[in-house]
C-alpha cells in the first residue's frame, strides 16, 4: 500500500468499539483519525478531522445512526461512510446507503470484508489502491550509508530542509540511529520528546498529539529525533515502527529518514516501507567494495531492491579519488546523484545549526541536494537568500568566532 486511509469510528457501545478500533489499529495503511462515543457529536469531530473514512455502528440507535450517515455525507462529500451493524434486514440496509452510505457491513467486523469495502470505494472513486485522497499521498525516503562517515545525516537533513522549503509540502524527519543520531545538532534543536516518547505512547496517539510530540526548525521542517539517554533497555520494534512511518506518511506529504548503519530490523523496515532508499557513498574503494556488498544484500529483498539510488557524495574531496568511470566499473549499477565536496560550508552549516537552504542557498552544493529533492520528492523546488537567518546566532556560533 502506498497510501494511507485516515478513518474515525462512532459508536456508542464501549465494548463493540474498541473491538473495531483494536482491529483496525493492527493495519498499516489506516490511521485511526478519531474514535466518537455520541451519534450526536460526531459531525463536529469529522469536520475538525476531516478523515477518509467514516465508520458508523447502526447498532446502538439505528435511528440517530441513520440521520448522521445523510448530514456526514451532505456536510463532507469527501468522506466517505461504511456501515457496521448486526442486523442485516434489507430495509435498514436500503435506508442506509439512500442516506449516502458507500457500504453495508455485518458485526462483527471481519477484517478481510473491511479491506474489500475499502478497495470498492476506491475503485468507484477512480483512485489507486491505498489512495483514497490524492493530495495526502506522501513520499517516504530513507537516507543510509554504506560507512560511517560518508554524510548521510547531512544529506538527511538538508534534503529534508530543501523539500520544506516548498510551502506546498510538510516535511518529517525521523532519525533512526537509536544509539548515536545527531539529526538535533544538526538544526540545533533542544526537542521535548523522541521516537521513544511516540513508541510508548503509539495506542493513544491522535492527530493533535502526534504533532506535539515533533520538533519544528524554522525552516519548516519537523523533527523526531533519537531517544535523548543511551539505554539499551529501550526497545522500539518493528511494528511500533511500522505503525509511526504509517501515521506521519498520512500527515506529511515528505518523511525523510536517517538509519543507522548496522542495517537492523528497524532499518530495513524503514528502507521496506520507503519510496526511495539514497545508498550514500564517496569516491574510495572501502565504500565501493560496501556498495557492491550491500548491493548483493539488497537484491534478496523483493520490497528494497527496486528503491536504491546510489549517491556519491563529496565528489573532488581528494585529487586520490577514484574516477566516476571506475566507480561504475567497479559497483555495475548507475550513480543517481554526485555530490560535490564543499567542506567549508557544510561545516559552517553544521555548526550554526542553519540548514543550507538557508545558509548557502546559491551554493553549488546546495543546488545539488535541490535537484535531488526534486528528484525523489516529486517537487518543483526553488530557494530565496535569507540573509537574517542565515546569521543566526545559534547554540553553536562559538565555534565560527575563533575562524
Amino acid at each position: 500500500m502506498s497510501g494511507v486511509v485516515r478513518l474515525s469510528i462512532i459508536d456508542p457501545n464501549e465494548s463493540t468499539r474498541n473491538e473495531l478500533k483494536n482491529m483496525l489499529i493492527g493495519v498499516d495503511m489506516v490511521w485511526l483519525e478519531a474514535e466518537c462515543s455520541r451519534y450526536e457529536f460526531f459531525t463536529e469531530v469529522v469536520s475538525q478531522t476531516q478523515p477518509d473514512i467514516a465508520l458508523i455502528s447502526l447498532d446502538a440507535n439505528p435511528e440517530m445512526a441513520l440521520n448522521l450517515i445523510a448530514q456526514v455525507t451532505r456536510d463532507l462529500p469527501t468522506c466517505n461512510v461504511i456501515v457496521v451493524s448486526s442486523s442485516q434486514e434489507g430495509s435498514l440496509i436500503l435506508k442506509a446507503m439512500r442516506n449516502g452510505a458507500k457500504e453495508f457491513l455485518g458485526y462483527p467486523l471481519v477484517l478481510e470484508d473491511f479491506l474489500a469495502a475499502l478497495n470498492r470505494i476506491q475503485m468507484t472513486s477512480g483512485k489507486s489502491e491505498g489512495d483514497l485522497n490524492a493530495p495526502r499521498s506522501s513520499q517516504v525516503i530513507t537516507v543510509a550509508g554504506v560507512s560511517g562517515g560518508v554524510g548521510c545525516t547531512s544529506l538527511a537533513i538538508n534534503l529534508a530542509c530543501c523539500l520544506a522549503s516548498n510551502e506546498r509540502n510538510s516535511v518529517a524527519v525521523i532519525d533512526l540511529d537509536l544509539a548515536l543520531g545527531d539529526t538535533d545538532v544538526w538544526l540545533d534543536i533542544i526537542p521535548d520528546y523522541t521516537i521513544q516518547d511516540v513508541a510508548e505512547n503509539i495506542s493513544r496517539l491522535d492527530y493533535s498529539l502526534l504533532k506535539r510530540s515533533l520538533t519544528k526548525h524554522s525552516c519548516g521542517a519537523f523533527l523526531l529525533p533519537r531517544p535523548v539517554q543511551m539505554d539499551m533497555s529501550v526497545q522500539i520494534t518493528t511494528e511500533v515502527l511500522r505503525r509511526i512511518i504509517a501515521l506521519l506518511r498520512a500527515t506529511f506529504t515528505h518523511l525523510v529518514i536517517d538509519v543507522s548503519k548496522s542495517y537492523n530490523s528497524l532499518d530495513m523496515a524503514a528502507m521496506e516501507l520507503s519510496d526511495s532508499v539514497l545508498l550514500t557513498a564517496q569516491l574510495d574503494l572501502p565504500c565501493l567494495r560496501n556498495v557492491v556488498r550491500l548491493s548483493q544484500f539488497f537484491d534478496n529483498n523483493e520490497y528494497v531492491s527496486d528503491k536504491i539510488k546510489v549517491v556519491m557524495n563529496r565528489l573532488g574531496l581528494e585529487d586520490t579519488q577514484i574516477s566516476i568511470s571506475k566507480a561504475l566499473e567497479t559497483i555495475g549499477r548507475d550513480i543517481f546523484c554526485q555530490i560535490p565536496n564543499d567542506y567549508a560550508t557544510m561545516v559552517e552549516s553544521r555548526n550554526n545549526g542553519v540548514p543550507l537552504v538557508v545558509q548557502a542557498p546559491k551554493a553549488k552544493l546546495t543546488r545539488t541536494i535541490m535537484e535531488l529533492a526534486n528528484s525523489v520528492g516529486g517537487e518543483s523546488i526553488s530557494v530565496t537568500d535569507d540573509s537574517a537567518a542565515r546569521k543566526k546566532k545559534s547554540l553553536f556560533g562559538f565555534l565560527n568566532n575563533s575562524k
